[in-house]
This record gives C-alpha cells, sequence and structure tokens, in this order.
C-alpha cells in the first residue's frame, strides 16, 4: 500500500477516533436512535439531489444502510447512552476487524497471509491489554450491542466488497436514504413523542455541532475514503488499520472528556499498533530481504 493511502487510512480512523467523543456529547441531549436518524438523512440530502445514483442495484443499497445505518449506528449510540464511556466504544466495536476477516475468508475466500493474520493476533492482544481495567464497571448489555454492531459492521463491509468498483460518495449517499425513517419509528416506539420533541425545540449548540461532525467528517469523508481502500486492497490489508481507532479514541476521550489514559492503556496501545505494523509492512519488509541479499 503507498504511503499516500497508508496516511490516508490513518486520517480515517483518526477521525473515527473522536468520533466516539461526538457521540458522547450528541447523545446527552438527544435520544441515539433519533441522533442516528439524523445522522444519515443529513448524509443523504441535499447530496441525494446532486451526485447520481450509483450503478448498482437497490437491494444492495438496502443491504448496506440496514447493516451499517439502522443496526451497527443504532446499537452503537444506544450502548453509548446507556454508559459506555467513548474509549472503550472504541475499543470494543474494532472486533469489527476479526469479524471482517473471517467472513471475508467464509465468503470470498480471502485468504490473509500469516503475517497479517500475526499482526492482527498482535493487535486483538493490544486490545485485550486495555480491556483488563476498560471492563471494570462495564454492563453486559451495552457490550453485547456493541458486539452485534462490530458483526454488523463486517457484514457491511462485505456487501461493499460485493458491490464492486462504484463512486464510494454516491454509494454511501443513497445508501443512508435507507436508514433514517426506521430509526425514527425505533425512536418514536421506545423514547416518545415528548423526548424527541424536548430534543429538537431548540437543539443545544453541542448536539448540533457534535452531529455536523458525525455528519461531515465521519461518515461523508471517513466511510467514503474507507470503503473506497476496501475496493482497492484485501480486507487483510485494509481492515487492520480500524485497531487504531480505539487508540484514537482513548486519547480524544482522555483529552475532551477526562477519562483515564492510564499507562496499560498506553502499553496496550502501542501493541495494537506494532500489530498494524506487521499487517501492513510485514509482507513487504519479507519479500525485500531476499533481494537485499
Amino acid at each position: 500500500m503507498p504511503f499516500r493511502d497508508v496516511s490516508l487510512a490513518v486520517l480515517v480512523v483518526f477521525v473515527w477516533g473522536v468520533n466516539f467523543v461526538a457521540i458522547k456529547i450528541g447523545v446527552q441531549d438527544v435520544p441515539p436512535l433519533l441522533l442516528t436518524a439524523l445522522r444519515f438523512f443529513f448524509t443523504a440530502l441535499p447530496a441525494v439531489f446532486f451526485i447520481p445514483r450509483p450503478a448498482v442495484a437497490w437491494s444492495t443499497l438496502a443491504a448496506f444502510g440496514i447493516l451499517l445505518g439502522v443496526i451497527k449506528f443504532g446499537l452503537i449510540f444506544s450502548a453509548v447512552k446507556l454508559g459506555m464511556p467513548a474509549g472503550l466504544t472504541s475499543l470494543v466495536t474494532q472486533v469489527q476487524v476479526f469479524f471482517t476477516m473471517a467472513l471475508a475468508f467464509l465468503l470470498l475466500g480471502e485468504r490473509p497471509t500469516p503475517l497479517q493474520t500475526l499482526g492482527a493476533a498482535i493487535g486483538f492482544a493490544g486490545i485485550g491489554i486495555v480491556a483488563i481495567e476498560r471492563f471494570q464497571g462495564a454492563t453486559l448489555l451495552p457490550f453485547l450491542m456493541l458486539m452485534g454492531g462490530a458483526l454488523s459492521w463486517a457484514s457491511a463491509n462485505m456487501v461493499i466488497k460485493k458491490a464492486g468498483r462504484v463512486n464510494m460518495l454516491a454509494f454511501l449517499v443513497w445508501a443512508s436514504l435507507v436508514a433514517p425513517v426506521p430509526l425514527f419509528l425505533a425512536s418514536l416506539a421506545i423514547d416518545g413523542w415528548p423526548a424527541i420533541q424536548a430534543s429538537l425545540s431548540p437543539p443545544s449548540l453541542a448536539s448540533v455541532l457534535s452531529l455536523a461532525f458525525i455528519v461531515l467528517p465521519s461518515t461523508l469523508f471517513a466511510f467514503a475514503v474507507w470503503n473506497d481502500l476496501l475496493q482497492r486492497y484485501s480486507t487483510g490489508m485494509v481492515t487492520p488499520f480500524a485497531l487504531l481507532v480505539p487508540v484514537f479514541g482513548l486519547l480524544s476521550g482522555s483529552v475532551l472528556l477526562g477519562e483515564d489514559f492510564s499507562m496499560l492503556a498506553m502499553i496496550g496501545s502501542a501493541v495494537v499498533f506494532a500489530g498494524l505494523m506487521i499487517n501492513v509492512f510485514g509482507d513487504r519488509l519479507g519479500r525485500a530481504r531476499p533481494a537485499l541479499r
């Protein structure tokens, strides 16, 4: 992977790490499913009037919109509302890396190289180091919701791989049309109209700014770039970059929300980074060694 694309991948996961702070701020004033619905409403509109529909079936757009928008983010936003810290949320959702690699092997026949497998295992060990202290006090239901969101994200990655070469910004915008209505109806059923009305009349400045960050850099920019990388490189090459999301998530949660970023978290983050470096550069160094000899 060229340095330019490595840099883009790192920038994407940095944005996603900070995004968990934006989510934590947003759900304080807005019901989580309503905030998720607004995210995808403003992702689709007004862009859908200016960007042509990509050359894929409506069923593909609908599958991606349901998996990513309704299920993944509906579960994640709700788990954060139920008390999951931003940093811990960014950590747990990266189980999607391993779900994605497993699904790619089962459904697409993509076999990760031994070094990619080793790098992913080391990265997972780093997540485990941080999880040792971070799971203390975390309740089971929000944790299971995050695991479900991670599996749904991995499934959405498979939809992208099956879609082939398409304009990813257009794909994201049009797929986002699917999510707002079911999310709004779910919020109406769970939270009730008085809670929805209270959060929107008028919305707080904090909720407006958090929604703007969630929609613009975190969704329109980051997912378009990420999905483009997934199309151009193997799943085993791209998805391990997401292991850096908890590094940035824990750091931003500590700086912006005052969440703990202990020595153990620093060690675990360093292990995650080491695993990523093995995954990205290990095979390249292995091929270069015989040439040097």
